[in-house]
């Protein structure tokens, strides 16, 4: 019985190899079958963070206010120079879209009458045909800042909704950080400090999205 036994363990060791090599095929493809391959960048990368108009709104409008006080224009020259060569002035001042260059402008005057979400600003030396008007909210149009350094571009998106999230988000940075403690209906009258930018569509009128907006 023991020489049986013995006799009989190679060929049984031998059994339960090939039975756990077969095993571990199975598992192996099993593995495999249930895998999907991921590329890196694409959809289904979880590593890929999805796009948040908040962040981006946040992280790039300090960076566009200092671009625009840096490179803002007094409001007469840069009047100025627009009457003298509309081109020629977009080239020195501003920055060029598909509708009209964005243009950094400062200027001081006495912020008059409100209508929707702008006042008209009265400032000393602009020519009278010329209407100054500054965004003061509660809503704000236009994704000028967005455009004003020239350095957010549609490719930096996934698509045309996040291109225009992202102005909404800059936006939503200037109601917050620029005109969060502002009154407009009790500053009518008041002396103000801007510094904004507008996109010039039509010289005689002005609408400016403040980066700076200072009541005196």
């Amino acid at each position: 019985m023991t020489e049986a036994t013995l006799s009989k363990s190679p060929q049984t060791a031998r059994s339960y190899r090939w039975f756990g090599i077969a095993a571990a095929i199975v598992l192996v493809g099993a593995m495999a079958f249930d895998t999907k391959v991921v590329t890196i960048g694409s959809d289904a990368d979880v590593q890929v963070q999805k796009f948040s108009p908040v962040a981006f709104g946040a992280e790039q409008f300090p960076i566009i206010k200092q671009d625009v006080e840096g490179r803002a224009v007094d409001a007469v020259e840069l009047s100025q120079a627009i009457a003298a060569d509309r081109k020629a002035a977009g080239e020195k001042y501003g920055v060029a879209t598909s509708v009209g260059p964005v243009f950094p402008v400062k200027f001081t005057g006495v912020l008059g009458e409100r209508k929707a979400n702008y006042n008209v600003v009265a400032v000393e030396g602009l020519p009278a045909e010329l209407t100054v008007r500054v965004q003061t909210g509660p809503a704000l149009n236009g994704t000028d800042l967005r455009d004003a350094t020239g350095k957010i571009e549609f490719g930096q998106f996934k698509n045309q909704i996040e291109y225009q999230d992202a102005g909404s988000a800059i936006n939503n940075e200037v109601k917050k950080v620029v005109l969060g403690n502002l009154d407009p209906a009790a500053i009518e009258g008041k002396t103000v400090t801007v510094i904004g930018v507008f996109k010039l569509v039509n010289p005689k009128s002005w609408i400016v999205t403040p980066v700076r907006f200072d009541v005196q």
